[in-house]
């Protein structure tokens, strides 16, 4: 049903996009066919490097563009055949600076946007002149944004895709050229859309820190093809054998027979073992051979691991697997 509480905020099915390379007879793709759910009310990080498809999905769901296959349903409006509704409920800030008009002030940029949302009257101008409050802009509210800084145009860009209180908010690098101070509102606004009024966040990033503040769900894709999609705590609990062995001076990592998830490192006169360790029996087994080189162990703690560290394995696993596959074909 459509628009129905118990629809998902996004729903994908088999979406795919290739792009033809530009003079050549060959085709890149994008984004794989790939499924995801977003359900009501939480906020979903979609996360890659650049080039993985973030923003060609976002796109898809935005309606700009036309995805080779399968389908985007927006609170059980579908993007292609329903477009109209499926916008109506969706605000979007883009990667870049193309969210707004330059030869427009900040405010007649967000009336402006507003409107196109079928918001009017005292209501759309209190809301316009709040928000450019909240974002240190009303002194400049009457400027053309092409005399704004980069920071203070994708402020903008965030207050027009507020306008008129979307239940779903399409963020793509929503701090991107933002100062300190203002990065701080952009997160303090995610959390209140969130979590107080429960409308839907798609949050991409690459500053993974803000998305494990952030975010209740996360994806991960490389090269279009997604990796997972679960929940954020799920997700971190998998990775939750890890620790840190500091050992007292400098020691060479062919010494040990280390498991493949640790790394050395060497801080002033230790040396310092961090990674993910299988179970208690392969972290005694390590531990023994330590001692039996005599070496003098300072500490052994379990450590929690954080969304950088889990998705920098994830997305080396990957290309590992990536390149075996490539040797394998060669060698066939």
């Amino acid at each position: 049903m459509q628009d129905s509480p118990s629809c998902p905020a996004i729903e994908i099915n088999d979406l795919s996009k290739k792009y033809r390379v530009r003079g050549e007879e060959k085709w890149l793709t994008a984004v794989e066919p790939i499924n995801l759910t977003v359900p009501r009310g939480q906020v979903f990080g979609f996360l890659g490097t650049n080039g993985a498809g973030k923003t060609t999905t976002i796109k898809m769901i935005c309606g700009l563009i036309t995805p080779d296959t399968g389908s985007v349903r927006v609170n059980g409006y579908d993007v292609l055949h329903q477009r109209k509704e499926a916008m109506k409920q969706i605000g979007a800030v883009l990667e870049g600076t193309r969210n707004i008009y330059w030869r427009l002030s900040a405010l007649e940029n967000i009336l402006y946007f507003g409107r196109l949302k079928n918001f009017t009257g005292k209501q759309l101008k209190a809301e316009a002149e709040r928000l450019l409050a909240e974002l240190g802009l009303w002194e400049r509210r009457n400027d053309r944004i092409r005399t704004f800084s980069r920071g203070m145009q994708q402020k903008v860009a965030i207050a027009c895709a507020l306008i008129a209180d979307p239940p779903i908010v399409l963020l793509d690098e929503p701090t991107l050229g933002l100062d300190v101070q203002a990065a701080v509102t952009v997160k303090q606004w995610v959390k209140q859309l969130a979590r107080e009024q429960k409308r839907t966040i798609i949050l991409t990033t690459h500053q993974l820190d803000m998305a494990e503040q952030l975010c209740d769900r996360v994806a991960i894709i490389r090269k279009g093809k997604l990796l997972t999609d679960q929940p954020l705590a799920k997700l971190l609990a998998v990775h939750k054998e890890r620790y840190q062995i500091r050992i007292k001076g400098h020691m060479e990592r062919q010494a040990l027979d280390m498991p493949e998830g640790l790394s050395c490192r060497y801080e002033q006169d230790d040396t310092v073992l961090v990674g993910t360790i299988e179970d208690q029996n392969a972290l005694h087994t390590l531990l023994n051979q330590i001692r039996a080189l005599e070496l003098p162990l300072r500490s052994v703690t379990q450590v929690e691991p954080n969304l950088e560290e889990v998705f920098i394995n994830m997305i080396t696993q990957e290309r590992q697997e990536e390149s075996h596959e490539l040797l394998t074909h060669s060698v066939q």
